[in-house]
């Protein structure tokens, strides 16, 4: 952050009095474009990705960290540069020309396997990146753009890498299912695998990039570096920073949930500071062993909007049907199709089913409780309004509407 920065930083706290000055900064799903902490991974990436400087595809590899380690980040954050210095523009037509002579040109690009489920969806996103012209969302086949992806990548000059995130994630396309999908371009697309772990059937002879879970001066540091510029100046001490990154365990991600929640916490009690008490609060909204806020931001909205009326229904101790049934009061989906997205969640592991007390003979009943952090979620999940789930949003996936 430059003078500039600092001092704007500054004035805009003073004015407004603000807990919060930039709200993006602190959210624990987006990502730095220069990742704190992350230099000798980025160099053992870029050690692997060396061909590409060479004007050759590197062998597949595979980016592999426990959860909240950053591996998203350090990936986007070196394709974009790499992009930068070896791709083709895509907003210009022509070749890559330096000194009077064309080089070849690589497309580095990443593709989020949680938004992206299916071959049209898959094509479309690497196209995005590569393609010069846009790229329709309807009105084409999948074999049409899979076609125009060829085309792109015909001539010897041209190849692309692509990065397939969370692909050992549910409901994401797998490895091998990308793999199947650029085999008719085998000879000009190379592919990184990035997830918590490495794909089925991983050859030995594939690199392999580890991303180790953070140290704790590494997580204070990141930390730190959000604090900076996306809170306003003397609202957290170093000491309570320091807490959150030893209770973190080298998880940026449930850092950076529970420090989002307490500014959130604060804003809403009317604080200028971050007291104790907030923090204790956010940091007991992150599960242990829960799933990443950005998986419940990747479901379709009706989902989302379930999910907030979860949150916002005291669900504990309550059989599902009594849940939701009450959702259901709350919008225009019947309590069928509530329960049955309930047990759909919890199947893909957003939510959990807790087993209550047996009441009789018949089947135990069971609970639903969130898996991912709920206050940064009230924040970042779709407005809620007093009909926010009309028919037209319950149709998608054959919902029903009362």
């Amino acid at each position: 952050m430059d003078l500039e920065e600092r001092i704007a930083r500054r004035r805009s706290a003073r004015q407004g009095r603000s807990v919060v000055v930039e709200r993006t900064d602190l959210s624990p799903v987006v990502h730095r474009s220069d990742p704190v902490g992350r230099g000798p991974v980025l160099e053992q990436l870029l050690d692997v990705l060396e061909p590409v400087f060479d004007g050759e595809l590197p062998s597949p590899i595979a980016v592999v960290g426990p959860a909240g380690s950053g591996t998203s980040a350090i990936v986007t954050a070196l394709f974009d540069a790499l992009n930068e210095r070896l791709s083709e523009s895509t907003r210009a037509i022509g070749t890559t020309t330096r000194a009077g002579s064309t080089e070849p040109v690589t497309w580095f690009v990443y593709v989020d396997g949680r938004r992206v489920e299916s071959a049209f969806a898959f094509y479309r996103a690497v196209l995005s990146v590569i393609s010069t012209e846009p790229v329709p969302e309807s009105g084409v086949g999948t074999d049409e753009l899979r076609e125009r992806l060829g085309d792109r990548v015909a001539r010897p000059d041209r190849r692309a890498v692509v990065a397939i995130d969370h692909h050992d994630e549910p409901e994401t396309l797998s490895y091998d299912r990308v793999c199947e999908l650029l085999e008719p371009l085998s000879d000009s697309v190379s592919t990184v695998a990035v997830g918590q772990r490495v794909p089925d059937d991983w050859s030995d002879d594939n690199p392999t990039v580890p991303v180790p879970a953070y140290r704790h001066h590494e997580l204070v540091d990141v930390i730190t570096d959000r604090a900076s510029t996306g809170l306003a100046a003397g609202v957290l001490d170093h000491e309570p920073i320091r807490e959150v990154a030893m209770w973190a365990d080298g998880n940026a991600h449930d850092a950076l949930a529970a420090l989002f929640g307490a500014a959130v916490l604060a804003t809403e009690d009317g604080s200028e500071r971050i007291e104790t008490d907030h923090l204790e609060t956010a940091r007991a909204d992150v599960p242990d062993d829960g799933v990443h806020l950005d998986r419940v931001l990747a479901l379709s909205e009706t989902r989302q909007r379930v999910l907030l009326d979860l949150v916002a229904v005291d669900s504990a101790d309550r059989p599902i049907r009594e849940v939701a049934a009450e959702i259901a009061d709350r919008s225009s989906l019947t309590t069928g199709t509530v329960k049955r997205f309930l047990y759909e969640l919890a199947d893909r592991g957003v939510i959990k089913r807790v087993p209550l007390p047996a009441n009789g003979s018949g089947r135990r009943p069971s609970s639903v409780v969130p898996r991912f952090p709920t206050i940064a979620f009230r924040a970042l999940g779709p407005v809620r309004d007093d009909d926010d789930v009309d028919e037209s949003v319950a149709s998608e996936s054959g919902d029903e509407t009362r």
